[in-house]
């Protein structure tokens, strides 16, 4: 039997908020630091793209191998552990003499770092349900938030102290966050008696056995992978002509998609009151017309804030639809389909980072804008196939 717990209170819900996106955030403070970390390593456009794309491939290993065990283990005890260990990661990068260590602290960063994905299913664990929407859209606002605000924080770092300087701060965050959490959080011990193997395999057949959930992880997967190309790139476009623009002018941008990260989280409620297939339809077809005004960007700074707004907008509010979706199915393995979900998410995020730094390599800035319509255009389809679906098994 799990542990009795106190209602879920605001100063609560912020601590998990915030750590969330600190957590998140460590895979995301080298996007506008990549021209420089090529620079420095003497790396091409694909080799540094390489990096993020191997943040994305730890995140997805983690979220695979390891969130799972919040199903299993005490969750309090898990999530101060993985945070100091992401932390430790944190210190490795920052310490890296060569492309190799640089990769080795990023993997092991992204794999510990999913301790962001332990904490979403137990917000929505400890949430009242007439609120759990609402506070699961509030947890996966601090996520995206900090995936958008890693990038202004770094390039404000880099400016000063170098990009070196990023991660020592952020493995320090880290540190003093798992001391809060230790402190702030209840003990949970969840009441499922499967062993680990178990808990594995019973992913794939939570996945296998509702069409629902598996329509949610695509579209999931391929809306993130449309954030992947957009971010991977604009460092790439932004520092060349005709912008020639710093680290931290590249960064202030994140603070645009703060913006529309915010303007989402009333999907969460929405989602409480039934409207989860509108919040979809209507956020997959912002995201479409994002990439018109993307595509202007290369020359236009009014026309690269209004996409980029558009499409972190789109995004958070289709994501948050997905998590308060599958969180009514099977209460008791939150995490595990978490697990499976956010796993297919940031495969779709890797996925996007190889496109995107290939694409912008191959045909510039409309190769991306183009390859992001594409992937846009996918994804409505992928929902057009799965709304029956969910219309008949939804209130």
């Amino acid at each position: 039997m799990h542990t009795t717990h106190p209602p879920l209170r605001p100063a609560l819900v912020i601590l998990m908020s915030v750590a969330t996106g600190l957590a998140v955030a460590c895979n995301y403070y080298v996007q506008p630091l990549l021209a420089t970390i090529a620079t420095t390593f003497q790396l091409s456009i694909n080799q540094a793209g390489f990096i993020v794309t191997t943040a994305q491939l730890g995140y997805a290993a983690g979220l695979l191998l390891l969130v799972p065990l919040g199903d299993m283990l005490e969750r309090r005890s898990l999530i101060v552990i993985m945070t100091l260990l992401a932390a430790g990661g944190l210190v490795i990068t920052a310490l890296s003499p060569s492309l190799s260590f640089m990769l080795l602290g990023t993997v092991l960063t992204g794999l510990f770092s999913v301790v962001a994905q332990i904490l979403v299913p137990l917000a929505a664990t400890l949430a009242a349900p007439e609120q759990r929407g609402k506070i699961v859209g509030t947890v996966m606002s601090g996520l995206l938030l900090g995936i958008l605000l890693a990038r202004t924080v770094a390039g404000a770092l880099a400016e000063f102290g170098g990009w070196r300087s990023v991660y020592w701060t952020a493995s320090g965050l880290m540190v003093l966050m798992a001391l809060a959490l230790w402190r702030g959080l209840p003990r949970y011990q969840p009441s499922v008696s499967l062993n680990y193997p178990q808990l594995l395999i019973s992913i794939f057949s939570l996945y296998k056995q509702n069409r629902v959930i598996r329509t949610r992880a695509m579209i999931g997967c391929l809306a993130f992978a449309n954030f992947s190309v957009l971010w991977t790139s604009m460092a790439f476009l932004l520092s060349a002509a005709p912008w020639h623009y710093s680290e931290g002018q590249i960064g202030l941008l994140g603070l645009v998609g703060a913006a529309g990260a915010l303007a989402a989280r009333q999907a969460g409620t929405l989602a409480d009151k039934g409207k989860a297939r509108l919040t979809t339809s209507i956020g997959l077809l912002i995201m479409l017309a994002s990439w018109g005004a993307t595509a202007l960007g290369a020359h236009s700074l009014l026309a690269l804030i209004v996409g980029i707004l558009l499409l972190d907008l789109a995004v958070q509010g289709v994501h948050i639809t997905n998590q308060s979706v599958i969180y009514r199915h099977k209460p008791d393995a939150r995490n595990r389909l978490t697990a499976g979900y956010m796993t297919s998410y940031f495969i779709g995020g890797a996925l996007g980072s190889l496109i995107s730094a290939s694409a912008f390599h191959l045909a510039g800035w409309p190769g991306v804008c183009g390859a992001g319509a594409v992937m846009t255009l996918l994804n409505l389809l992928v929902w057009l196939r799965g709304w029956r679906a969910e219309k008949s098994g939804e209130s």
